[in-house]
């Protein structure tokens, strides 16, 4: 039977570390990280609660174009659940800013339409 230090050794040779898989962030990413989700969200809860409180009669256009917004920001945050454990590549971080990108406009566009409809 093997040793144990045969057990966990690396498959090339290479000495076993116990750093993540991609590496630890700075503190400058993080807190880029944080404002970028931050600014999103409460834009998209603002988008969310104009849609049914800014006219009287809540229209059903404006339920639709949010139920498309959050469908679109449950996948922004399973990108984002799925970075945090390592499971992404670090090049989707700059996918992860586009799409928060995206969702920000597509909130502002659907914020001018909520409240300058007729």
């Amino acid at each position: 039977m093997e040793s144990a230090s045969d057990e966990y050794r690396p498959l090339f040779g290479g000495i076993i570390t116990d750093k993540p898989l991609f590496g630890v962030t700075n503190t400058r990413d993080r807190v880029i990280n944080v404002f970028v989700g931050c600014v999103t969200g409460l834009i998209f809860v603002a988008t969310l609660l104009a849609a049914f409180f800014a006219k009287s009669p809540v229209r059903g256009l404006n339920v639709y174009f949010v139920f498309c917004l959050s469908l679109i920001f449950l996948s922004h945050v399973l990108l984002i659940y799925w970075y945090r454990q390592g499971d992404l590549d670090p090049k989707f971080r700059l996918l992860i800013y586009y799409n928060a990108f995206t969702m920000v406009l597509l909130s502002t566009c659907a914020l001018s339409f909520f409240f300058t409809e007729k």
